[in-house]
């Protein structure tokens, strides 16, 4: 069996066997096979699509090139929540505390900045001190302590994944919907989880630009952890404006604070609870999602979220007193005001132009070496269907370099459109796949 032989017969469309992804992954993740030869591989599958069986394989092999975290030692249902990936996308940091807080297991397998996107580890290791590379042994004692823990990539979890998700990110093969399904699911079915919510994107900020994508890639995931007898269940929800109002590691953790002390904005609360109650019903934790939905409630109003991962914060090393303390996170040395000169209504914010702008000052990746600078980002001032004068500031962009932020500070005023009509209202949860 030929990598290049392979790579021909996916790029010409033809379907691939078990047998011979196990080859490609095994090969890749022993590094048999080079980042060249993989690049070409997942270029051909992002031109010639996968087969819901090969989508099934591929997961298995990259579940295989690890081994599965066994947590059957911890009592209690464990549920896991994901995101595909969106611009102010802190909901992991919400939904999980509060989750857990109602009694839920929440062992969170998170990534990194993919793209234009945030990812969890980033944010989580703008605190000084928190730990994501922390050992399996370590990661189940948290787990069973606090009922909460998150950690990233190790060379027991999926492996294949942490090296393609990297390389995917390099290579402009981030938007696949085989490779996403099979990322996703790999690193969760690596873990020994009961049930899996998903946050599936869709719109500007989104790799899925149309719902019809969205739906096609819920399906696919749920399908798979279907075919393992797992419950999972998908959220499609809309990415065309950013969530929230921060975008940028610290910043975001910062409207994390202020979320789980219900002081965050509306759309990042709403959809927060609604990731938080159903893992709370999938974790069995009540009967219906009616009463989930109150208790992720009451674990918001009653401060029991916001204790939850202070708590884990100190677990894994870090600083608890950021969550109060806004200056003991990294802050940006300079701010730039964006304005508008017309008035009217905010009709689109385009979440995609400003993840661009904020990954372009270093809140993101654009090569695989790439550092992330925690302090720099976005604050949005308005939101979509707000009304604003002239001379009104849309956002602000934090910087602690000045060498791209001309170019930055054109892609966010290049993202608001006024209009002199309202918008009409965009329902946030699109649609429901179980």
């Amino acid at each position: 069996m030929r990598t290049v032989d392979l790579i021909h017969r996916k790029r010409d469309g033809e379907e691939l066997s078990p047998e011979e992804l196990n080859f490609i992954v095994g090969g890749y993740t022993s590094g048999e096979i080079p980042d060249y030869q993989m690049s070409a591989f997942l270029m051909a599958v992002f031109f010639s699509n996968m087969s819901d069986r090969e989508v099934s394989a591929l997961t298995d092999s990259m579940v295989n090139s690890g081994s599965v975290l066994d947590l059957s030692s911890i009592p209690g249902v464990k549920v896991d929540k994901h995101s595909t990936g969106g611009v102010g996308d802190k909901t992991s940091l919400i939904s999980a505390p509060l989750a857990a807080a109602a009694g839920v297991i929440v062992p969170m397998v998170s990534g990194r900045a993919l793209g234009h996107t945030g990812g969890t580890l980033d944010k989580l290791e703008s605190i000084p001190g928190f730990r994501t590379d922390l050992t399996v042994d370590e990661f189940k004692e948290i787990l069973g302590e606090h009922k909460l823990a998150f950690i990233g990539q190790t060379p027991e979890i999926s492996p294949a994944d942490g090296k393609m998700y990297s390389l995917r990110d390099a290579t402009a093969t981030v938007e696949s919907i085989p490779l996403i399904a099979s990322s996703i699911m790999s690193k969760k079915m690596a873990v020994n989880l009961d049930a899996l919510v998903l946050d599936v994107k869709v719109g500007s900020g989104a790799f899925m630009k149309k719902q019809v994508e969205a739906r096609r890639l819920a399906q696919m995931m749920v399908g798979i952890g279907r075919r393992i007898d797992k419950r999972v269940q998908a959220l499609i929800t809309d990415m065309n404006q950013p969530l929230g109002y921060a975008i940028g590691n610290a910043l975001e953790v910062m409207e994390v604070s202020q979320t789980l002390q219900n002081a965050g904005p509306a759309d990042l609360t709403r959809l927060s609870l609604e990731l938080a109650a159903r893992m709370i019903f999938l974790g069995k934790i009540t009967k219906t999602l009616d009463e989930a939905r109150e208790l992720a409630q009451s674990k918001l109003l009653d401060g029991s979220g916001y204790r939850k991962l202070k708590d884990v914060i100190t677990a894994q090393g870090g600083d608890p007193q950021v969550l109060d303390r806004f200056e003991l996170l990294p802050n940006a040395t300079g701010a730039q005001e964006i304005t508008t000169s017309r008035g009217g209504y905010v009709s689109a914010i385009d979440a995609e132009l400003i993840g661009q702008a904020s990954s372009m000052i270093g809140a993101g990746r654009n090569v695989m070496e790439d550092t992330i600078d925690p302090a720099v980002g976005v604050i949005l001032e308005v939101k979509v269907g707000q009304k604003i004068d002239p001379g009104s500031i849309l956002c602000r962009i934090y910087y602690t370099g000045d060498e791209r932020l001309e170019n930055a500070a054109e892609l966010v005023e290049d993202a608001f459109k006024i209009s002199q009509q309202a918008p009409d209202e965009r329902d946030l949860i699109l649609e429901v796949v179980s």
